[in-house]
């Protein structure tokens, strides 16, 4: 079903509710929302209902935040992302779901007695987990801004992250820094004085 959407647009402590224009499916106006806006809106009390009824015109129906997920992950783990073939789910009573990788991996649901490939997962145990040390050298256009200063180090490593994680490494790997035995984490590098080589050598 095709209905029109409110959107929350929070910035800060103010919220504005936005109807759409155009109608479209739930997960539809919950992706247009999420680009557009903040979400699909939440409707938590009476004040944040009327505000919401006065955007509608009278006896139209419009899509809200609010939807019932009754799929579960079987380790337990909860997440909100879905990725539904359009045809799917059937609301049959087909209790399992597969992905059809010929079609961009899109999920299907089917009946838990059907035979089928499948793929497993495991956690690395603590003991296994891969710790890599890095030195890193940086090189800073104001020489006035103390490397070791608590804000400017976890601005640094907030920097690193956002790159690593642009670059593939996925959200479990942890990043941190270590201090040297003076308390220090950057220590400033001396400069190698190189002999000219024209200038003659003393014995």
């Amino acid at each position: 079903m095709n209905y029109k959407a409110v959107c929350s647009d929070v910035r800060g402590s103010n919220v504005t509710v936005v109807l759409t224009d155009a109608s479209m499916t739930w997960t539809e106006a919950q992706s247009h929302c999420r680009v557009n806006y903040t979400d699909l809106t939440s409707v938590r009390n009476m004040t944040e209902n009327q505000k919401v009824q006065e955007l509608i015109p009278a006896g139209e129906r419009v899509w809200i935040g609010l939807f019932r997920d009754s799929w579960k992950w079987s380790d337990g783990s909860s997440s909100s992302f879905r990725h539904w073939r359009p045809s799917a789910p059937t609301g049959s009573l087909k209790s399992c779901v597969a992905a059809v990788f010929g079609q961009s991996g899109g999920w299907d649901d089917w009946n838990c007695d059907l035979k089928r490939a499948f793929i497993c997962y495991s956690v690395m145990p603590v003991s296994e987990k891969v710790m890599k040390v890095m030195k890193l050298r940086f090189k800073t256009q104001d020489s006035s801004v103390d490397l070791n200063d608590h804000a400017v180090t976890e601005d640094i490593l907030k920097q690193l992250k956002q790159r690593l994680k642009d670059q593939g490494l996925n959200d479990h790997s942890k990043l941190s820094r270590r201090k040297q035995p003076d308390g220090k984490v950057f220590h400033e590098e001396e400069e190698e004085e190189e002999e000219e080589e024209d200038q003659p050598k003393t014995r």
